[in-house]
């Protein structure tokens, strides 16, 4: 049987690709729930994993949730709005590496990730007012958060596509590359990633997700109080450092 969301990891890296290129990568409840119990291997990994890579296999990144499966009945309500939480809330960085089309529900995973990756094909849309439908995913919080709140409502309220230029240059997605570079360059991101300290980055995502909606002085206040401090590899890392100079 195909899995609708393969798992592999080596040297740091998981990588979590959706594998439903036929259906357009279309989210049924099957692949939530492959996808839910691969984010509870890489819980249990813990340190051993220090960066997550989420792309798709296919032309289409995601074309949004499977409407098709309207009556499915989901394990529990909210469940796909939580497992999209998990994604975004996992200790380790997590890069989307996004070609061709990333809509609606696609988006909201998407916009999940720490890093969005663009390549030249990409288009981000929302239909959420094609449908006659309201987000429950975290796209009228996450959206504006990463674009401003104007810019979100524009992309909201026409359902136009974003391309992925002007994703980058909007703040939407973190680059643009060409459709051949995407690959090259979201595993060089990610290896970067994985060999940082994992204490720093682990830390650095907590922080920046604790201080988001704080005022300034708030959050300088949290970070000084909130340190991990330094990592038990400083010593190391430090004499590895100055031995290479």
């Amino acid at each position: 049987m195909t899995q609708l969301v393969t798992y592999d990891c080596s040297d740091g890296i998981a990588i979590l690709t959706l594998n439903r290129a036929d259906k357009r990568n279309a989210l049924c409840l099957a692949l939530w729930q492959e996808l839910e119990g691969h984010l509870d291997t890489i819980e249990a990994a813990g340190n051993a994993i220090g960066v997550v890579v989420l792309r798709a296999a296919g032309p289409v990144f995601c074309a949004g949730n499977d409407l098709k499966e309207r009556g499915v009945k989901f394990p529990r309500p909210f469940y796909q709005p939580h497992i999209v939480t998990r994604l975004a809330s996992i200790p380790q960085p997590l890069i989307v590496a996004v070609q061709g089309g990333c809509f609606t529900g696609g988006l909201e995973l998407a916009l999940a990730g720490d890093i969005i990756l663009a390549s030249e094909s990409a288009s981000f849309a929302d239909t959420h007012g094609k449908f006659s439908m309201v987000p429950m995913w975290g796209m009228s919080q996450r959206l504006p958060r990463r674009v401003g709140s104007f810019k979100a409502r524009e992309i909201s309220f026409t359902g136009l596509p974003v391309s992925g230029r002007e994703a980058e240059r909007i703040g939407l997605a973190n680059q643009c590359v060409a459709d051949d570079q995407l690959e090259a360059r979201t595993m060089e991101m990610a290896r970067a990633i994985a060999g940082q300290s994992r204490h720093s980055v682990f830390a650095y995502k907590e922080l920046y997700i604790a201080q988001a909606d704080l005022p300034l002085a708030a959050g300088l206040a949290h970070e000084v109080f909130n340190t991990k401090g330094r990592g038990t590899d400083l010593e190391e890392r430090v004499a590895e450092g100055f031995g290479k100079k």
